[in-house]
C-alpha cells in the first residue's frame, strides 16, 4: 500500500468512526484508553517544538482541556483531574490536540506559562544519559519549587 493509500484509508476510517461526531465526542470515538481508562499525553510547547512534560489523561479531563482550552490531565496519585498550574500558576494553554496514528497517545500542543517541571525547570526531560558516561544534568531550575508550591 502507498503511503498515500494508507493516509486515505486511516482518513476514511476515522471519518466513518465519527460520524456527526465533534470535538472531544470525535476524538473520544477512536482513542485508544489503557484498562483504567487513561491514555498517555505529551505536552510539547507549541512554537519550538520542545517537549515539555509526559502526563495521564482520561475522557473527562480531554473534554476539560478542550473547552477549557488549557491543558487538563488526570493526576494516578490524587485520583483526580489536575489543571496544570492550579498551584504553581504555570499553566498550559492549549493551542491544539493531535491524537497519533495509532490513537493511544495524545500530543498537545500548548504555550507553557512559566516552568512544566514540579523542579522548576522548563521541561521534564533535563537528565541526560550517554553511552559509557554518568547522567548528567542538562539544564537548571528557572524557577525555585518553594516560590511554585510552598515550603512543604
Amino acid at each position: 500500500m502507498s503511503p498515500r493509500t494508507a493516509r486515505r484509508t486511516v482518513v476514511a476510517a476515522s471519518a466513518a468512526a465519527t460520524s456527526g461526531l465533534t470535538g472531544a465526542d470525535a476524538l473520544l470515538a477512536v482513542a485508544k484508553f489503557d484498562a483504567k481508562g487513561l491514555i498517555v499525553a505529551v505536552a510539547q510547547q507549541w512554537d519550538s517544538g520542545e517537549v515539555l512534560m509526559v502526563a495521564w489523561m482520561n475522557a473527562e479531563s480531554i473534554r476539560a482541556s478542550l473547552s477549557e482550552g488549557r491543558a487538563v490531565y488526570y493526576s494516578r496519585s490524587r485520583s483526580a483531574l489536575w489543571r496544570k498550574g492550579e498551584e504553581s500558576g504555570n499553566v498550559q494553554t492549549l493551542r491544539e490536540m493531535l491524537l497519533d496514528c495509532d490513537g493511544d497517545s495524545i500530543l498537545l500542543k500548548v504555550d507553557q506559562r512559566g516552568p512544566a517541571c514540579h523542579t522548576g525547570r522548563v521541561s521534564c526531560f533535563f537528565t541526560a544519559a550517554e553511552d559509557g558516561r554518568p547522567l548528567r544534568i542538562v539544564s537548571d531550575p528557572v524557577q525555585d519549587p518553594v516560590q511554585m508550591y510552598g515550603a512543604k
